[in-house]
């Protein structure tokens, strides 16, 4: 089968259905979608909504992050989750100003070199923001890929070489089209080819899907595991860290036993945001970095 038989349908499908989402916009900057990439990590386009509103309204650009201090990346992020994204992005805004004269940089390999950001980020960036053909690979797309040229339900837990493979096979050649191609595969992941259920009569590679013609067979690699949230050291680092973001000063360290019961736990989960740089010690008190 041509690679190319699925553009026109699953492109056309995009122009139709997409979600007018800000960071999609025509001229949006690396900045604007850097940002964006690394909230939507992880976490739902509803959550992260208001939060990149706000962080570009208060930070519009690079230097404006690297000339603020870390702990109010972290205040500002919320409960967005996983606050450690919050310091990589930070941390990455000091290094564009300070290596790259306060402009994201334009290449993969620039990217890569910037502070917590990975493969999938920096093919990202170089699609969406600038417009250059990549291989973005992130949850949705693998899904939608795995299925309709594989025939299996899920993709393996990390991306493969044979992944990889497959993907050039079918990304369009221009640039401009493989970043319009890499978001419309995004949203028949998010919209339409979802994990749990998949809704096959309105997706346009239907007829062309490897999985449907062999009649969806099930899973049949390690078990996925749901993530748990209550209970967890996740949770209560997550109380910690409120405390000390309600706080404009530095909060007694005793009180942090008034957000959690299990003294264990909880001494164990702020070790851990210690050893993370997201809490920072000054004597008998605790404050964001």
């Amino acid at each position: 089968m041509p690679s190319s038989v699925a553009h026109q349908p699953v492109l056309q499908w995009y122009a139709d259905h997409k979600r007018p989402l800000p960071w999609r916009e025509p001229g949006v900057g690396g900045w604007a979608v850097l940002v964006s990439e690394v909230m939507l990590q992880q976490t739902p386009v509803a959550r992260v909504l208001p939060a990149y509103y706000s962080f570009l309204q208060r930070w519009p650009t690079p230097a404006e992050l690297a000339s603020d201090t870390a702990g109010n990346a972290v205040r500002m992020w919320g409960r967005l989750g996983y606050p450690r994204r919050a310091l990589r992005l930070h941390a990455a805004a000091t290094v564009i100003e300070r290596e790259h004269q306060g402009e994201v940089p334009t290449s993969y390999d620039e990217l890569r070199r910037l502070p917590g950001v990975g493969d999938y980020t920096a093919a990202a960036v170089t699609a969406f923001a600038y417009r250059k053909r990549a291989l973005v690979l992130d949850t949705n797309v693998r899904r939608v890929l795995v299925r309709w040229l594989g025939g299996s339900q899920f993709p393996p837990q990390h991306v493969t070489a044979t992944e990889r493979l497959l993907t050039e096979t079918v990304l369009p050649t221009d640039g401009d089209v493989a970043a319009t191609w890499s978001v419309a595969l995004m949203e028949v992941g998010a919209l339409l080819c979802t994990a749990t259920r998949p809704t096959c009569v309105p997706c346009p590679v239907r007829d062309l899907c490897a999985w449907r013609a062999a009649g969806y067979p099930p899973h049949d690699g390690p078990p996925r595991r749901g993530q748990s949230y209550a209970g967890t050291d996740r949770q209560c680092r997550g109380r910690i860290l409120a405390l000390l973001r309600d706080s404009d000063d530095p909060v007694a360290a005793s009180a942090v036993a008034s957000v959690w019961d299990d003294a264990a736990q909880r001494q164990r989960a702020l070790s851990s945001l210690l050893d993370d740089g997201l809490v920072v010690a000054h004597g008998e008190t605790l404050a964001l970095p």
